[in-house]
């Protein structure tokens, strides 16, 4: 059986439901292959009764006869209902209805439900009133609605006035924090960097680290995963890209490409696309997002907490992503040849700064068991993310890979991964905090996150408040 971990809130935040009365709706969206389909999944085998649905992938010529023609084989398949032609998805929903026990919980699972809805404009419309005529009608049913593509999610359920009011629980997979991460390897005593340098390339999902071979060096994973051509992650992103945006796959490609190397403003990006900034790029961000790919960073004041909307800027947040555009794509037809399979990581071009850009992810991935680490787990952190302070004629600029904000203090953390970090980081950090925009009235704490051979000195001078290795996160 797979690994399943890193998921206890989400699960308790289903099982509540069970204390209801009344029948649920609940939405659980995220990115493909975090684990949405496996935590309801693990729910269901809790209660008497679990009936799941998937909707076919995009593909040339289907039809919705095509998907009511999979929803009748696998409802026969749970039930003892005989596979019957369905003509419609009202027939459909009602005939699913007639199946719910009476006595014991049913969850019932419409998985990649944006795919069920080809070829019927009018879906969302049919379920609703299936909901509001008779499913919602079963005091003890949990229907669940699940999906890859988040932006359908979003807007045909969640900004649609017809359903409003009627979503009991809406779950946003993240990827798994670094503690669930480390469980991955099952105990082998691996050192902190070489599990960074699978994180780097992994991030926190789960289906990509079910992958890890915990007996091979890391290199060794990677090479087989990425650089093979029957590898696992090496066809991956292609397949996001069509069964995620479909017809508008390379268009999202190439927003997502202009962050390799950093995050940029919408103005920044649609510089490099030579488009102008509009509607039309404004939309795919947001998309990007809801499909868990990118994340949006709003500088803030540090004093009052104000956003700073000039300083919005567009990070790619997702590892793998990164690591492929970066490293697997420019190289495919050669690893098609199989002339990259025993090629030295290192050698590949700025895997040391790309390198940096990862860990810093899985930093902000990870941020509760960065608190519990400073003791600030029940503090009530205000604001939270990468700072970008814009140079002014008045007022320097200053870049902080991570700053908190509590009522009472400011904490600036750099993140660091080198093989060898010396004393010039407490320089870096001290000129960054002189820059920081009202610092002299602020408490300031510093911190360093780093992975690496850290220099004895950078203790010894007693600058940072705190030091946290990445191992110390990993075993949170």
């Amino acid at each position: 059986m797979a690994l399943y971990v890193g998921r206890e809130a989400e699960h308790d935040q289903l099982r509540q439901l069970l204390r209801k009365r009344t029948a649920s709706l609940v939405i659980c969206k995220g990115r493909r292959r975090i684990g949405k389909s496996t935590l309801i999944t693990k729910f269901g085998t809790e209660v008497a009764h679990f009936l799941s649905f998937e909707g076919l992938a995009p593909r040339d010529g289907l039809t919705r006869g095509d998907q009511l023609a999979t929803f009748a084989e696998r409802l026969a398949v749970q039930t003892s209902l005989p596979k019957v032609a369905l003509e419609s998805w009202p027939q459909a929903f009602q005939l699913l209805s007639s199946t719910i026990a009476v006595k014991g919980w049913t969850v019932v699972l419409l998985d990649e439900i944006s795919w069920m809805s080809i070829g019927d404009r009018d879906f969302a419309g049919h379920l609703k009133a299936a909901w509001d005529t008779y499913l919602s009608h079963h005091p003890r049913l949990i229907v669940v609605l699940c999906g890859s593509v988040s932006s359908w999610i979003d807007r045909n359920i969640l900004a649609s006035p017809a359903f409003m009011g009627r979503c009991s629980l809406i779950i946003a997979l993240e990827p798994l924090a670094l503690p669930a991460c480390n469980a991955f390897w099952r105990g082998k005593k691996v050192s902190g960097v070489e599990k960074l340098k699978v994180l780097a390339v992994t991030g926190g999902v789960p289906r990509y680290l079910q992958e890890i071979d915990p007996s091979q060096t890391a290199e060794h994973n990677i090479q087989r995963l990425c650089f093979h051509p029957n590898g696992f992650l090496f066809q991956e992103a292609e397949q996001i890209f069509h069964d995620v945006f479909d017809r508008r796959a390379d268009t999202y490609r190439r927003i997502v490409a202009t962050l390799v190397d950093g995050s940029r403003t919408v103005s920044a990006i649609g510089a490099v696309l030579r488009n102008e900034r509009g509607g039309s790029l404004s939309d795919a961000l947001v998309e990007l997002m809801s499909a868990g790919f990118i994340s949006r960073d709003i500088s803030f004041v540090p004093r009052t907490g104000k956003a700073r909307p000039r300083a919005i800027r567009y990070r790619l947040s997702d590892n793998y992503l990164r690591f492929y555009l970066k490293y697997i794509a420019p190289r495919r037809s050669q690893i098609e040849k199989r002339l990259y399979q025993r090629a030295p990581l290192e050698t590949l071009l700025a895997w040391d700064t790309i390198f940096g850009l990862q860990l810093e992810n899985l930093v902000v991935q990870s941020l509760d068991a960065l608190r519990t680490e400073l003791q600030l787990d029940r503090v009530n952190v205000l604001n939270a993310g990468p700072y970008l302070q814009p140079a002014t004629k008045r007022r320097p600029g200053c870049q902080i890979d991570l700053l908190l904000r509590t009522k009472h203090a400011v904490y600036v953390f750099e993140i660091k991964l080198r093989d060898h970090i010396d004393r010039a980081v407490i320089d870096d950090v001290k000129e960054k905090v002189k820059r920081l925009e009202g610092a002299r009235a602020l408490t300031v704490r510093t911190g360093l996150i780093f992975a690496g051979e850290l220099d004895p000195r950078v203790e010894e001078d007693d600058y940072f408040d705190f030091i946290v290795p990445f191992e110390r996160l990993l075993e949170r």
